[in-house]
This record gives C-alpha cells, structure tokens and sequence, in this order.
C-alpha cells in the first residue's frame, strides 16, 4: 500500500473475501482510511430500520440512464430598458370619497419561545449533592439566519462515503445512511421547520446547512441532503456528471435560468447550479424513492419565524416641490433569507407578506399623509412614493443576475426595477386600501393594474376593467401607461391575493 501527496491509502491488490464483493479504482478514498470502510461495508448487511430502503438499494444498483440536460429557461425573453424617461408631472383629478387609513396586524408576531436557542444543548443528568444542570453539547452546531440550532451526528453515519466515484458509490453511501441510527436528526429537522415556520425553501436551506456541517466533501454532503429529503417526503435525485454527485429536486412549477431534467413528466432542477450556467448530461435513475412525492414549492405565504436584528432606513421622495421621509424597519435575517431565493414564478413574489414590524413603520407613515384626502389622490400618493424613493436599476448591472425581488426587499434596497416596484406597490395598494390589484406583465416589462372606478389607460381581464399604475413611470399618475406599451396587450397578468 503506498501513501498519495496527502497521506491518503492507495489500493493495488485486493485479498480475501472483500475481492468479491469491490472493485476499487486507484481513486483514493477521501477522509477514510481502507479499514474504515470495509467496516462501513460490512455494516451495511444488516437489516435496514425502514423496510422501503431493502428494494430502493437494490433499485439504485441497477443499471442508470443517460440523461440530457435543459437549459433553464430565463425569466425575461426581451431586454428591460436601460433607462426610463419619466413623464411629464401633472395633478389627477380628485375622486372618490375621504379617506382613513387602518394600519391593521397582518402577521403574527414571532413567540417568545421561538427567540430562544433551539435544542443546543441537552440535558445529561443532575448532580445529587448540587442544584446544577450538567449540559451536553450537541455535536454540530449552526447559525441560521439568526437561531443558533444544535443537532446530534446520527451513530454511523459518518461512515458513509461515495466511494467509489460512481454509481456504487452511491448505493453504498445510502446502504450505510439507511443503517445508521438517523431518526433523531430527521426528528430533530422537522420539529426546527415548524417552529421556525420554514416554507420549503427554508427546509432546503436548513437541511444544506446540516449536511455541510456533517460532511466537508461536497460529495458525501450532497448524498446526505439527498437522504434526508427522501426521508422527509420530497422527490429528490441525485445523478452523476464527471464523477461528482449532482442533486436535483422536483418541482411542478418553473424555476427560472436553473438547469433541469425530464423524469418521464417532472421536472427535476439542480437548485446548486441557479443563475450558474450548465450541468450537462449524467447519468441517473428514473424511480422516485418509495413514497416521497413532494415537490419543492417556492410559495412564501407567511414568513420563516427568524430572531429578530432588527435595522432601520429612511425612505425619501418629492412631491411638487416637498420632501417626504418614511422610515423603514426591517429583520436582517429576513433579508439575508430573500436575497438567497432563486427565480420561482411571478405568483410567488407579488403574494408574499412583508413583515410585521416593517409594514407598520412604513404603514404608519403613509397614514399622516393619506388621511383625509380623497381616495384618488391618496392611492397615487403611494404610486409617487414607489416611483421616487429608489433608483431605477436593472438586474444584471446591481446582482449580475436576473432577480425579482419580494416587496421587502425592495423597501431594503437603494435600487431597483420594473417587477421589484411592481410586486411592492401591488403590496401597499392591497393592504392600505383593501382594492383588487394585478401585476400586468409586458414583453420586457411590468406594471401593475387597479380595479378602482377612475378614468384613464385599462386593461381587461375576463371578468374586470382594471386601471393601468405603472410604479417605474416616474410622474405617471394612475390610469397613464408607459407610452412604448399604451397599446401592447399584456402577456398576462399576475393575480394577487
């Protein structure tokens, strides 16, 4: 046996009965010595706990397919304007009646339970003769997004290993996952989900986190998310591209400039590889793992329970001559979790709640200065606000990437586009006044449309006339379009509810 540059075992001769069972390349075996793993090997041959994964290791030793890889499909197919000359400033007639603001509770606010540190440590025992707790440590710890969490290594799970770099590496790294005592952990993930609120983008983070902490290989750690997402019910592969471990989730709806795979009807995409080019082809299998069928739904309907870090900001903008200053209260941690998500369908972004605390700073604000005008005049009040409190941007110059951002985010940002402000006027009109909004979609281009009783440029769904409010059309007041797209139909429109 000889020694590579880093101390690692090489293997030239096999012996005994082990001959049988392996073929090892010359590849070395990374961060495991050759005893190691024939005792992992050996292991492996005991009856699993969940009986699923008998016939699902017998199924991942067959023989894979090839697949080819889709392109991920950008979420613009026309190039946004570089700049957008404003309109000319006039004042709209006033309609409607006078109006009250009711800066309402739109979400709830994060338990006190919640802000405390979640099963970092573990009781051990109790002295007899002194009134003290003895505390075991957990053997990893994470910082997430503000909640610092503990989590116990599972028995033998370290043994696991892709070894060798191929197809059978990855049955013997399940063989091993599947024997090892993983329970807790996958107990002590989903009790951390709930009481965080995590959405599934949340799971997959948290999940990604452990599995780093656990494995520095990227390789074993991808095979461990991917047993822990099986057995937390989600459709998840993994295939093989250049001798390295590829992680795909199903989902059924598009996610935007990520790279993709068919299985028969679904689609599977390489998350890791969002707005980062191709994978290209590899090699994988088609049936899902016994009974995990769900897909990774990017939906943000009520937010992750995050500790609070909490930062302010003031907004600011002129009207006819005044300045106006609203501040901004946000979570950081909340923003540090938005500024990962990838590009899900429009639905996601303008149906998102903004926080609590930060939706009362800016709500209260608006309110002394909407009190007791009349409706018209108030809601393009908050149409100004959005135009004029930020800079005009386009993705690709501020994040060198496409991103639509969630109405938070925009608040958080000096800069931002078309959709960002479209998603966050939408937001305010809905919640200040309780009217019916869309996010009207142009080649190129978003706005957004109103279902209020005013006169000007309109679009009509199959139900509705609804008045045009363009948040990037600086001076454009409600009911006037961006000229270029005055007489364009919309590609369709995004309901908000």
């Amino acid at each position: 046996m000889q020694q590579n540059k880093v101390g690692e075992p090489k293997l030239f001769k096999l012996f005994g009965h082990f001959s049988l069972a392996l073929v090892l390349s010359a590849t070395s075996i990374s961060a495991q010595t050759f005893e190691d793993f024939k005792r992992s090997q050996a292991e492996t041959f005991q009856q699993y706990k969940d009986e699923r994964d008998n016939a699902f290791n017998k199924y991942l030793k067959q023989q894979w397919k090839a697949y080819n890889v889709l392109q991920g499909k950008p979420r613009y197919e026309e190039p946004k304007p570089t700049v957008i000359p404003p309109a000319r400033q006039t004042k709209i007639k006033s309609v409607g009646p006078k109006i009250s603001i009711k800066v309402k509770t739109i979400t709830k606010e994060i338990p006190k339970t919640i802000q405390k540190e979640h099963i970092v440590k573990r009781i051990k025992y109790v002295e007899v003769k002194k009134p003290k707790v003895v505390y075991k440590e957990k053997d990893i710890n994470i910082n997430f997004y503000g909640s610092k969490l503990g989590f116990d290594i599972p028995n033998n799970i370290d043994n696991a290993n892709f070894y060798p770099n191929n197809q059978k590496g990855i049955a013997n790294f399940f063989s091993v996952a599947a024997s090892s005592d993983y329970e807790n952990l996958i107990s002590d993930i989903k009790k951390v989900t709930k009481n965080l609120n995590l959405n599934d983008w949340g799971t997959y983070l948290l999940v990604l986190d452990v599995s780093n902490k656990i494995f520095s290989s990227s390789d074993n750690s991808k095979l461990l998310s991917w047993f822990i997402f099986n057995k937390l019910g989600y459709a998840v592969k993994v295939g093989l591209a250049n001798k390295h471990v590829i992680l795909m989730h199903y989902s059924k709806k598009t996610i935007y400039s990520t790279p993709n795979y068919n299985f028969g009807k679904k689609k599977f995409y390489v998350m890791s590889h969002y707005a980062k080019g191709d994978v290209g082809r590899l090699l994988s299998y088609k049936q899902d793992y016994p009974g995990s069928t769900k897909p990774l739904n990017l939906s943000l309907n009520t937010l992750p329970l995050f500790k609070n870090n909490i930062k302010t900001k003031k907004l600011s903008f002129k009207e006819y001559g005044k300045t106006y200053t609203i501040p901004y209260t946000y979570n950081q941690n909340l923003i540090d979790f938005m500024g990962t998500y990838p590009q899900a369908d429009y639905e996601t972004f303008f149906n998102a709640p903004v926080d609590e605390k930060s939706y009362k700073s800016i709500a209260k604000e608006l309110k002394k200065h909407l009190d007791g005008k009349q409706a018209g005049d108030a809601m393009n009040f908050v149409l100004h606000f959005v135009q004029k409190s930020f800079k005009y941007s386009k993705d690709d110059a501020q994040f060198n990437r496409e991103k639509v951002m969630f109405a938070q985010e925009t608040l958080y940002f000096d800069k931002s586009d078309c959709e960002d402000r479209a998603v966050l006027f939408a937001y305010l009109i809905k919640e200040l006044f309780g009217i019916g909004v869309v996010g009207v979609h142009y080649k190129g281009h978003m706005a957004t449309a109103l279902y209020v009783p005013m006169k000007g440029d309109y679009i009509r769904t199959k139900t509705r006339k609804l008045v045009v409010a363009d948040p990037t059309y600086i001076n454009s007041n409600i009911g006037q379009s961006m000229p270029k797209f005055k007489a364009k139909k919309p590609k369709n429109v995004i309901y908000v509810k």
